[in-house]
C-alpha cells in the first residue's frame, strides 16, 4: 500500500463514546428540567393540595390516583435510565467481537475465520448501528412522552406545558447525542480501524458505492451541530426564561409597577396600556438567572461540538489528502507501488480512487514500456544508445553517429554450410539459437555487446579494453566444448569456430531511411577483423589477433601467444602482423604449441631471412612436437615453393591474400 499502515494497532472502543454522548445529553436536559421544575413549582403548589404534594415528595416515580397524571417526571427519568442501561449492554455486546479482533491483532495472535468475517461485514456499519442502539432508548422515551402528551392528554395546562417543553429539549438533546455518536464512530472507523480489517486491494477503491457522500453535506452537518443546534437550545432557554404579565394576576397595575415593567417605553402604548400589557412578557430576577444559565449551557455545548467536529472534519479531510500527497510524491520519485487507502466516500475518496486507478495504469504502462525497452535492448544494445548519448531508442534519429576506439571480435562456425545441409530449416534455427545462447552471455559478462548476428557469425564490440575481447574469446572456446558435449548426446557431430580480434577506430551510427533504420558499425577495422577470422582456417588457429590488439594489452604476459605471420588481407594495402592466442586451444594442443613455440619463432625468422632450407628443417621439428600444427605445415609448403622457383627480388616476407 502506498500509504504507510500504522505500525501500532489501535484499541477498539464503543462504550466511552456512549458515556460521553450520555453526559452531553444529561448536561443539556437536566439544567432545563431543573429550571422548568423551579419555574412551574409555584403553579403546581397553587393547584395541588398538601396531601398530593406530600405523596409526590415521598414517591416521585409512581403516584396514586390523579397525582400520577399530574406529576410523572420521575417515572420518565427512571424509564430513560433503564433504557440507556439496556443500550449500554447491547452496545457492549456488539462491540465485543471488535475488541477481541483488535486485541488479537495487537498481540499477533491467530484470528478465527468467523470473527474476521463478522468484523469485515459490520465495521463500516458500526457508526449507524452504534447511533441506532443509543437512539433506540431515546426513541422509546420520546414515543412514551408523545403518547402521554398528544394522545392520552390527561395533564392539566401547567403539566402539559412542562412536558411539551421537556419533550422539545429531550428531542434536541437526543438528536445531538445520537449524531455525536455517529460521527465520532465514523471518524474512528475511517481513520483508525479500516486498514486493519480490509485488504490492500479492497482499500484502493471505495468500500461503499451505494450512496456517495459530499464534503459539502459534511460541512453543513458540522455547521448545524456546532451552531444551529446549540443556538436552538439558547433560544429555548430564552423562551422559558420569560414570564407573562398576566401571570401576575393584577388587573390594574399601578404607576410604579408600570415603571418597573416597561419604564420609559410606556409612551409607545398610549392610553390603553392596561389592556395591551397582558399579552406581553417580562424577565424577573429568577428568569434572568435561568437565561444566563441557559446561554452558558448553549455556549458550552457549542464549544464541545466545535472542538470535536472541527477536529474530526479537519482530520477526515486533511489526513487522507496528506496521505495522498505523500504517495504522489513517492510516485513522482519513481516508486510505483504506493497506493492510497480510500478512507472516505466523498470527493476525497473519489479523488483517491482516481489516483489509485491512475497509479495502477501508470505502473502497468511503465511495466509495458520497460518490457518494450528490454525487448529493444535485445535488438539495439544499451551500450549503443549510451555511446550515441541517448536515453532510449525513441531518441535515435537517422544520421546519429559517434567515433570510438574499440576492440572488435568476429567469430564464425567452420563449415556451417555443410552442417546445415543435413538439418531442416527448423533444426537450423534451433541449432543456432542453442549455440548463440551459449556465446551471448560470455560476451555480455566480459563487458562487450553484440552488434549483430550474421547467420552463424557473431560480431561483438568491446569498448573498454582489449583484454575483455581476448578473455571473451577464450571463454567462448571453453563454452564451445560444453556445447559440443551437449549436442554429441543427440548424435550431432562437434563443431569448431574461429575467432578474429582487431582494435581500431570505428564509427557507430544509424543508417537507413525514414521507414527503416538500423544501428551499425562502419569501419575498415570491421572488415579487417572479419579477414582475421578467416585466417584462423588457413593457419589452423582458434584465435587470431592483430598487432594493434596486442599492443593494447596492459600485460601481454597474462596470455600464451605466438607470432604467426605478416599478411596483407583482401581489400587492404597495408600489411599487418598477426598473432595466435594459444589459451583458446584445448590443453593438449596448447601445451604442444607452447613447447614448440621457440622453435616455431626461430623457423619464422629463418623464413623471413630467406633461409628456406633451414626454415623447413625447423618447421619439421615443430611438426615432430606437434604434428597437427597447420601453420608450420603451411610455412613448409611456402618454403618448398620458394626453393623450387626462387623468391622475387622485391619479396618482403608478406603473405598476400
Amino acid at each position: 500500500m502506498g500509504s504507510k499502515i500504522k505500525s501500532k494497532v489501535p484499541r477498539f472502543f464503543g462504550l466511552r463514546i456512549y458515556f460521553f454522548a450520555t453526559f452531553i445529553y444529561f448536561f443539556l436536559v437536566m439544567p432545563v428540567s431543573s429550571i422548568l421544575l423551579f419555574k412551574y413549582g409555584p403553579m403546581w403548589v397553587e393547584n395541588t393540595n398538601v396531601d398530593t404534594i406530600t405523596a409526590i415528595v415521598e414517591d416521585p416515580v409512581i403516584q396514586p390516583g390523579e397525582a400520577a397524571n399530574e406529576w410523572d417526571f420521575g417515572g420518565t427519568i427512571y424509564l430513560l435510565l433503564k433504557l440507556l442501561l439496556f443500550s449500554y449492554i447491547l452496545g457492549f455486546a456488539f462491540s465485543l467481537p471488535f475488541k477481541i479482533y483488535f486485541r488479537k491483532k495487537r498481540k499477533h495472535q491467530k484470528i478465527p475465520d468467523k470473527l474476521y468475517k463478522f468484523c469485515r461485514k459490520f465495521l463500516i456499519r458500526t457508526p449507524l448501528i452504534y447511533s441506532g442502539i443509543l437512539f433506540l432508548s431515546f426513541g422509546v422515551i420520546l414515543s412514551y412522552m408523545a403518547y402521554k402528551l398528544f394522545i392520552q392528554g390527561e395533564f392539566n395546562e401547567i403539566t402539559q406545558k412542562f412536558y411539551e417543553q421537556f419533550f422539545f429539549i429531550t428531542f434536541v438533546s437526543a438528536l445531538l447525542s445520537t449524531l455525536f455518536v455517529y460521527y465520532w464512530q465514523k471518524h474512528r472507523v475511517h481513520i483508525r480501524y479500516i486498514e486493519f480489517v480490509y485488504t490492500k486491494d479492497e482499500l484502493v477503491k471505495r468500500l461503499s458505492t451505494f450512496k456517495e457522500g459530499k464534503i459539502r453535506n459534511r460541512l453543513w452537518v458540522s455547521s448545524a451541530m456546532t451552531s444551529l443546534m446549540p443556538l436552538m437550545i439558547v433560544v429555548f432557554y430564552l423562551f422559558i426564561s420569560t414570564s407573562s404579565v398576566k401571570d401576575l394576576g393584577i388587573e390594574n397595575l399601578s404607576d410604579d409597577q408600570l415603571q418597573i415593567l416597561i419604564g420609559k417605553y410606556a409612551l409607545y402604548f398610549g392610553g390603553d396600556i392596561q389592556n395591551q400589557l397582558p399579552g406581553l412578557f417580562y424577565v424577573n430576577v429568577f428568569d434572568s438567572m435561568m437565561m444566563f444559565g441557559g446561554i452558558f449551557t448553549g455556549i458550552f455545548t457549542a464549544l464541545i461540538y466545535l472542538l470535536f467536529f472541527i477536529r474530526w472534519t479537519t482530520i477526515d479531510i486533511v489526513y487522507p489528502v496528506r496521505e495522498l500527497l505523500g504517495n504522489m510524491q513517492r510516485t513522482g520519485r519513481g516508486e510505483m507501488d504506493n497506493l492510497s487507502i480510500v478512507r472516505m466516500n466523498d470527493e476525497i475518496g473519489e479523488l483517491t480512487e482516481g489516483y489509485n486507478d491512475m497509479s495502477l495504469k501508470l505502473k502497468e504502462y511503465i511495466i509495458n514500456i520497460s518490457r518494450i525497452n528490454e525487448a529493444n535492448a535485445r535488438f539495439v544494445p544499451r551500450q549503443f544508445l549510451d555511446f550515441l548519448g541517448k536515453e532510449s531508442i525513441s531518441e535515435i534519429k537517422l544520421g546519429d553517429q559517434v567515433q570510438k576506439d574499440m576492440s572488435i571480435l568476429f567469430t564464425d562456425i567452420r563449415d556451417f554450410t555443410m552442417i546445415s545441409e543435413q538439418m531442416t530449416p527448423k533444426e537450423n534455427f534451433d541449432f543456432l539459437n542453442n549455440y548463440l545462447g551459449y556465446m551471448e552471455p560470455v560476451i555480455r559478462n566480459n563487458n562487450g555487446f553484440i552488434d549483430k548476428f550474421i547467420g552463424d557469425s557473431i560480431m561483438a564490440l568491446f569498448p573498454d579494453n582489449a583484454e575483455d575481447a581476448i578473455n571473451a574469446a577464450i571463454e567462448m572456446k571453453i563454452k564451445l566444448t560444453e556445447f559440443n558435449h551437449i549436442i554429441s548426446q543427440f548424435g550431432q557431430p562437434p563443431v569448431s569456430t574461429g575467432i578474429g580480434i582487431h582494435t581500431g577506430k570505428l564509427m557507430l551510427g544509424v543508417v537507413g531511411g525514414e521507414g527503416r533504420m538500423d544501428g551499425t558499425v562502419i569501419s575498415d577495422a570491421v572488415n579487417l577483423t572479419s579477414r582475421l577470422e578467416g585466417l584462423t582456417k588457413i593457419y589452423g588457429a582458434s584465435i587470431v589477433i592483430s598487432e594493434d590488439t596486442l599492443i593494447k594489452i596492459n600485460d601481454p604476459t597474462n596470455y600464451q601467444y605466438r607470432f604467426l605471420d605478416i599478411v596483407q588481407v583482401k581489400g587492404k594495402k597495408k600489411a599487418i602482423y598477426i598473432f595466435e592466442i594459444l589459451d583458446g586451444e584445448n590443453e593438449e594442443v596448447k601445451n604442444l604449441k607452447i613447447k614448440s613455440k621457440q622453435t616455431f619463432s626461430k623457423a619464422i625468422q629463418q623464413f623471413k631471412d630467406k633461409q628456406f632450407e633451414d626454415a623447413v628443417k625447423s618447421f619439421r621439428e615443430v611438426l615432430k612436437i606437434n604434428p597437427g600444427d597447420k601453420a608450420a605445415s603451411r610455412y613448409i609448403a611456402r618454403c618448398k615453393q620458394f626453393i623450387q622457383t626462387g623468391s622475387p627480388e622485391d619479396w618482403d616476407g608478406i603473405e598476400k591474400f
